[in-house]
């Protein structure tokens, strides 16, 4: 039970961190997680070469450690699938985040309902290789594989509803205007 606890709690680890990725017109700094700036011919993301900061609700504000890195970073944004134009005055580098339009809103929230889905699909893997695990163990009775499938169900079911909170949750964030 503990082995499928740690895996059941990585899938909740990455629909989290997909969900952070979702852009919902707020500034978030987990968008830039995933792009790279080349750093001196290795590339490196940009959180770790510069600070990251979120002065209005709106807005993020790049300030690179080393101001060498300042152009190259505005390029990785502008190269990466963000849909945001970075704006450069020469020390940091400021992303406006507009507020999406009701239709991106609802696109957004199907995004979010397949990540959900996608995790929950995960997490029943994880049953059912424990539940094959459990039919192949010879030490065990028929009656003991039983209860030891219901707990397994059990912990699936749990952690489908936190899946399902999470992504209601994200859901209201994504449609708050």
């Amino acid at each position: 039970m503990a082995d499928i606890t740690v895996q059941m709690d990585k899938t909740l680890e990455s629909l989290k961190h997909n969900f952070g990725k979702v852009r919902t017109g707020r500034a978030n700094a987990n968008i830039l997680a995933d792009i790279k700036v080349d750093y001196y011919g290795v590339a490196t993301p940009i959180t770790q070469v510069a600070a990251v900061k979120t002065p209005e609700a709106h807005m993020l504000m790049v300030e690179p450690w080393d101001k060498a890195l300042l152009n190259a970073i505005v390029k990785a944004i502008s190269a990466s699938d963000l849909g945001i134009t970075p704006s450069s005055d020469g020390t940091v580098v400021r992303l406006p985040f507009p507020a999406p339009t009701e239709e991106r809103r609802r696109e957004l929230v199907k995004e979010c309902r397949e990540l959900a889905e996608q995790a929950k699909v995960a997490i029943r893997n994880i049953r059912r290789d424990a539940n094959n695990k459990l039919d192949r163990d010879e030490e065990l009775t028929e009656d003991e594989v039983r209860r030891e499938q219901a707990k397994v169900q059990k912990h699936t079911d749990t952690y489908v509803a936190k899946i399902d909170e999470m992504l209601k949750a994200k859901e209201a964030e994504v449609m708050e205007i």
